[in-house]
């Protein structure tokens, strides 16, 4: 019964409604800020490297770690596999596809967080619900958003990573679930009871480490097989537009799934990256939209693909047809879409190494996706609540995390997949609307910040200049509001 209620919620929120609306979301971004996205690779790529954190703010790089900590998580190895399952090869062309129209809309929501955020004991908090009723003055709507995002990030969605971490541990270790979970939450507690500094610290350990390995043993097996380019790529651009004859069938799910797994794993548009994007100390709000923007090419285009590329080189998948539920093609007879194919893609060139190996980067990638979840759900939490209860409330907020990890732990996976596509659809129906109607102060950050780059300067933002209200921290300019806030709390 609950799961049938769960499905039904899903298929209204994941809509062909809000696919339409996310991808013309992205390309009305891309046009309006001349596609940034190829524009500034450089300065992407510049931003990463420059700025250093402060007292109140962590550095940019660190920014980046922690948002993608959020990104490289169970979508990149076990939703890339679901979205191969039942879209077939062609959905890993659209998860590119929204990747690269969404790289502006991360542009359009990191940037907004940045011009809106503002400081709280001690620390830089902003996001979607801070720009929402500064931006549009619109209170109630920010409401809504930050507990529709306190419920997705705190309840609905930590179970789908710990349920792929178990899940990878049993099939390669053979241990029991509940073990595995408990283990989980113990790590998780012990890493954010420490706070947004020890947060970011271990992002800015475990990210780097856990993605390079990752994308070693993905090389290796593109090595090894190398004579499958052409057939391959071939394969995911007729499958994509419906001309390869075993999957023409289900372009539908093709594009359906390509998008909203390519979303899942990017999470542009989503609103989850403006909040770490909030948190860095930088002179100028597009420097992290550019860095934000660039975070989900590293995170699609890297891990996304890798972990596609290792499937689809091995042949080591099923395909099924969601309208009959029966297979159109079957190479893993009794394997659940999963990270079942990614072991087994593993297998193919190193026997016995595949489960263990995916089984522990599914750890890294799913862990350190939990903690970003949990320090977006406390920035949220820190919006609705003010005052002396906040101690109180965040130690809830964490038990209930706790709680609701371990339970996706000891759950099918099917069920946590669709509660976690019920927190991420209603964040985006969200997120979306406003960062459309905001996206005025979001181009004037971006213009300033081109002209001054032609001016030979290093950019800073000054919102009294362009009479962007309730900016407040941008005030007279970046150092002028460094000073004058640097007693406050």
């Amino acid at each position: 019964m609950i799961d049938q209620i769960v499905n039904t919620i899903t298929g209204w929120l994941w809509s062909p409604v809000l696919i339409a609306f996310i991808v013309l979301c992205g390309l009305y971004f891309s046009f309006r800020t001349r596609f940034l996205q190829i524009r500034h690779i450089k300065q992407m790529v510049k931003q990463l490297a420059s700025g250093k954190g402060s007292d109140e703010g962590v550095s940019s790089f660190q920014a980046l770690a922690m948002s993608l900590s959020g990104r490289i998580g169970v979508g990149n190895i076990a939703g890339t596999a679901t979205g191969i399952a039942y879209g077939g090869p062609g959905s890993v062309f659209w998860m590119w596809v929204i990747t690269f129209v969404g790289a502006a809309s991360a542009f359009v929501e990191s940037t907004l967080a940045q011009i809106y955020k503002e400081k709280q004991d001690g620390e830089y908090r902003g996001g979607p619900a801070f720009y929402i009723e500064k931006g549009l003055g619109w209170k109630w709507f920010g409401v809504v958003f930050a507990v529709a995002t306190l419920l997705a990030m705190a309840v609905l969605m930590p179970g789908i990573q710990a349920n792929s971490i178990a899940d990878g541990v049993h099939n390669a270790f053979g241990i029991n679930k509940t073990i595995t979970g408990l283990v989980v939450v113990i790590l998780l507690a012990l890493t954010i009871f420490g706070g947004v500094k020890r947060i970011a610290k271990v992002a800015e350990l475990v990210v780097p480490f856990m993605a390079a390995g990752y994308l070693l043993i993905a090389l290796a097996i593109v090595v090894v097989n190398f004579e499958k380019v052409p057939e391959v790529f071939g394969l995911i651009f007729k499958s994509a537009f419906g001309t390869q004859e075993v999957f023409g069938g289900i372009i539908g799910s093709a594009v359906m799934w390509g998008v909203k797994r390519g979303l899942y794993a990017n999470e542009a548009g989503q609103g989850t990256g403006a909040h770490p994007a909030a948190a860095a100390e930088v002179s100028h709000p597009a420097k992290q939209g550019l860095v934000q923007a660039f975070s989900i090419y590293l995170d699609v285009f890297l891990v996304v693909t890798s972990t596609a590329m290792m499937i689809l080189f091995t042949n080591q998948y099923n395909v099924i047809n969601e309208k009959t539920g029966k297979f159109i093609t079957e190479t893993l007879k009794g394997v659940e879409p999963g990270p079942g194919f990614t072991q087994a893609a593993v297998d193919t060139i190193l026997p016995g190494f595949g489960p263990g190996f995916i089984a522990i980067a599914l750890f890294f990638f799913a862990f350190t996706t939990i903690y970003a979840y949990y320090y977006i759900a406390e920035t949220n939490l820190a919006y609705l609540v003010r005052g002396k209860h906040r101690g109180k409330a965040f130690v809830l907020l964490k038990l209930i995390l706790i709680a609701a990890t371990f339970f996706g732990a000891v759950r099918t996976a099917s069920t946590a997949w669709a509660m976690g596509d019920i927190g991420l659809g209603i964040m985006v129906w969200l997120n979306l609307i406003a960062i459309v109607l905001l996206f005025k102060p979001a181009n004037i950050a971006l213009k300033d910040y081109e002209e001054q780059l032609k001016q030979g300067k290093d950019p800073e933002f000054n919102s009294s200049k362009y009479g962007i209200k309730n900016a407040d921290f941008w005030e007279n300019g970046y150092e002028k509001s460094k000073k004058d806030k640097q007693n406050v709390s």
